[in-house]
């Protein structure tokens, strides 16, 4: 069932699969219950990792076909898939064009000092309804200067973007049998969307939750089902073979809003990290791991098997 996506090119970034750890003093930490799991992204060997790298094999590769020499993509100061894009133009000799919401910054830090290191042409917008019309203009000025621009959207959340969680499915049906949920952040659906078709091509029964970073669950679930519809045509399927999915998105841990911590993510990190020595994000990664927290304190996961898959996104913690 996952044939469909061997005939899709790739760029080899970071090729070894993440590791799956066990969370065991975390799951003391909380008084037992479920087995916990991590699917470790974060530690992907390529522009300090994440999901987004996932993506960009599949979306750079697509830009080399177009004969691009010149990615363009948006996103916030901090924003994770700005860095690995600017990452990837770097490494296969592109230019790179990051169009940012939010004010340019006296120094530097985290996200935005790698973008610089790695060369990226950043531009900064008040706004995020100025993101789109500034890549527009972006790619006008690259192709008159007689570029080929490759304009990549928020995330790399696209039908080829989620694709790559297609993939990365297969590649956890090799080191674990199914879970029974799989929790993680979700923001512009890419990630779950390919989560969720993954599962389903596995004829998994794992029930996948999305933990929101800042979009309304109706918002969310409405965006991963568009997806799934392009997605589902991309493998070769039609465009409803998804249409049966259950999509599951939580929203009540985004807080007061995109990238401002809560006090159950800031728990959540401190605990993460004081148990597992590992290190998650206060905009995506520790809100989603304080969901995984709730639920687990609830009882709702006892005697399951619950995987959190790291997202990434460590670099903020320097913000």
């Amino acid at each position: 069932m996952f044939g469909a996506l061997r005939s899709l090119p790739s760029v080899p970034f970071a090729h070894a699969p993440s590791p799956v750890d066990e969370l065991a003093r975390l799951c003391a930490a909380l008084g037992g219950g479920p087995r916990l799991l991590v699917k470790r992204d974060d530690a992907l060997a390529f522009a300090f990792g994440g999901n987004k790298v996932r993506k960009m094999r599949l979306v750079a590769a697509q830009a080399q076909a177009c004969g691009a020499n010149t990615l363009i993509t948006t996103g916030g100061v901090q924003s994770n898939h700005a860095r690995v894009t600017a990452a990837a133009a770097a490494t296969l000799g592109m230019k790179c064009i990051l169009v940012v919401n939010g004010t340019t910054p006296e120094r530097p830090t985290a996200n935005a000092l790698l973008d610089k290191l790695l060369g990226a042409d950043v531009r900064y917008v008040a706004a995020r309804g100025d993101r789109a019309p500034a890549m527009e203009r972006a790619a006008d000025e690259v192709r008159r200067s007689g570029g080929t621009p490759f304009v990549i959207p928020l995330g790399a959340s696209t039908p080829l973007g989620a694709a790559a969680f297609v993939d990365a499915i297969a590649e956890l049906a090799e080191q674990i049998d199914p879970p029974d949920v799989i929790l993680h952040s979700t923001s512009s659906g890419g990630t779950q969307t390919g989560l969720v078709a993954g599962c389903a091509l596995a004829g998994w029964p794992t029930r996948v939750i999305g933990v929101s970073a800042d979009e309304s669950s109706a918002v969310l679930e409405r965006d991963v089902r568009a997806l799934l519809g392009g997605l589902a045509e991309l493998l070769g399927f039609a465009s409803d073979r998804f249409a049966a999915a259950r999509i599951t998105v939580d929203d009540g841990f985004v807080g007061a809003g995109y990238g401002l911590p809560t006090p159950e993510s800031r728990e959540a990190i401190e605990l993460t990290a004081r148990t597992e020595a590992l290190f998650l994000d206060p905009t995506y990664t520790g809100k989603a791991m304080a969901g995984l927290i709730a639920r687990v304190r609830r009882r709702e996961f006892d005697n399951a098997t619950v995987l959190f898959w790291h997202t990434g996104g460590q670099v903020a913690l320097f913000a």
